[in-house]
């Protein structure tokens, strides 16, 4: 009895750190045709299990995979490793993937020149994503590993995303010589609002048919900036897609591998990091926000109702409070808004009659208080405080509260003698009733005096 309590007490004190950090859930399905490429992805595939997923290792063509149960997800997350046959099978077709997003799931696509299934190229066109045809790869000749590829150019080194004061950096490197070894293909976004690119060529990159070098090197399939190496889209219902442009980046090789940029100096790659970061914030590790509470009141008022439910026009001061944390890694940490980025609060009624900024007020261990106040407008009817906070990287936030503002009511309107303006009208009224009243009173108490008459005959 006595080794059973403490196995007990041991276990709820490991247990935090045993599960997976991902919200979502532990659930890793990896797509994987051979097994024997577990070890040219060992490191990778470790440190996801190290993290607390189960990881199921299953073919593409198995005959038991199954993305759904009675209707419900059988996983939380897929990893699909590009296969060397033409397809997945028919458990993972672009519809049923799609169907797996819409059910909150979310999917890492790592892609390749060589291996990437027509089934992948649907699926990437169903979000606007336009992957390259079979054996077209990227090349950037002023950005390459002079050690590993001297002669083709086909390992591009990449930096890391610069910092940004507009959005959240969970991408960004500490320093320039953080750099990101890249052996693939590159792709195309179209003008879907959900989609940004997290990894982008440079102006010098390219993509090509590498079986037609000479013929369509001019006649490159992609160029510079618009071409995209790793993609992030995070749908409506806050599932997350992350496509890659490489396998190789996420292998052994490319982790911790040297390389020597252009100007000969020689760096490690820092694709683990990257890697590590990317699967934390597809798998929803990060960047996960979540509302604490929410409060608005009457800041002129003593002891004010908190939440009410009306609200009277023209009131001095309303108040609205809205408390944000945010997911990082494995706690819950206060959620900051970028320095050039604005939270903002909508006071509606069809159309916003205020559109103010949510300024943050106070800051706890796990949260962080953003508020503003206003006075209540000249117009009764129904309104809505609403917050529509949606940015890339970050879940999104849609809170919106439904109050009345009413009319006075007959007992709550000024009394003319409180208004300055009304005194001389108020005095007309009151010297017109004194003068009606003098007048009657000479009127009834003023009678003629009596006379005598001298009657005539």
């Amino acid at each position: 009895m006595i080794l059973h309590s403490f196995l007990f007490c041991l276990l709820c004190v490991w247990a935090p750190f045993i599960q997976a950090t991902s919200l979502t859930g532990p659930r890793l399905l990896v797509i994987l045709e051979e097994t024997t490429l577990k070890n040219d992805y060992s490191k990778f595939l470790g440190d996801l299990k190290a993290r607390g997923y189960e990881l199921d290792f299953q073919s593409p063509k198995s005959d038991s995979l199954s993305l759904f149960i009675h209707g419900e997800r059988a996983y939380d997350h897929v990893l699909l490793f590009p296969p060397k046959s033409k397809g997945y099978g028919p458990a993972l077709t672009p519809q049923l993937l799609t169907q797996f997003i819409e059910k909150e799931g979310n999917i890492l696509l790592l892609t390749s020149p060589s291996g990437t299934p027509e089934q992948a190229r649907e699926l990437a066109r169903e979000l606007d994503i336009e992957l390259p045809p079979r054996d077209y790869s990227a090349v950037d000749h002023f950005n390459y590993d002079s050690i590993s590829s001297p002669e083709k150019h086909d390992i591009i080194l990449v930096n890391r995303p610069a910092q940004s004061k507009g959005k959240q950096n969970y991408f960004s490197g500490k320093s320039d010589d953080e750099v990101i070894a890249f052996r693939g293909a590159g792709h195309i976004l179209g003008n879907r609002p959900l989609l940004f690119p997290i990894l982008s060529g440079s102006r010098t990159a390219y993509t090509y048919d590498t079986k037609e070098d000479f013929a369509y090197a001019e006649d490159a399939w992609t160029t510079g900036t618009q071409m995209h190496y790793v993609t992030g889209m995070q749908a409506r219902n806050n599932a997350r897609f992350t496509v890659s442009g490489s396998t190789e980046m996420f292998s052994d090789e490319y982790f911790g591998m040297e390389v020597s940029k252009r100007n000969g100096k020689k760096v490690i790659t820092a694709n683990r990091k990257f890697a590590k970061e990317i699967t934390q914030w597809t798998f929803k590790e990060t960047g996960v926000l979540k509302v604490v509470g929410i409060k608005h009141y009457l800041t002129n008022q003593t002891n004010a109702e908190i939440n009410p439910s009306i609200y009277r026009v023209k009131n001095d001061v309303a108040t609205f409070e809205i408390e944000l944390a945010e997911w990082s890694v494995n706690h819950w940490m206060p959620f900051t808004v970028p320095v050039e980025d604005s939270m903002q609060l909508e006071f509606t009624m069809l159309d916003p009659y205020y559109r103010l900024p949510l300024l943050p007020t106070t800051t706890k261990a796990e949260s962080r208080i953003y508020s503003t106040s206003f006075r209540v407008p000249d117009q009764h009817g129904v309104f809505a405080f609403k917050v529509n906070y949606k940015r890339p990287l970050v879940t999104y936030l849609e809170e919106k509260y439904t109050v009345t503002v009413r009319h006075f009511a007959h007992n709550e309107y000024t009394r003319s003698w409180d208004i300055t303006g009304a005194w001389v009208w108020v005095s007309g009224i009151g010297v017109t009733i004194t003068g009606w009243s003098v007048f009657c009173a000479l009127w009834l108490y003023g009678a003629p005096t009596d006379k005598s008459i001298k009657k005539t005959q």
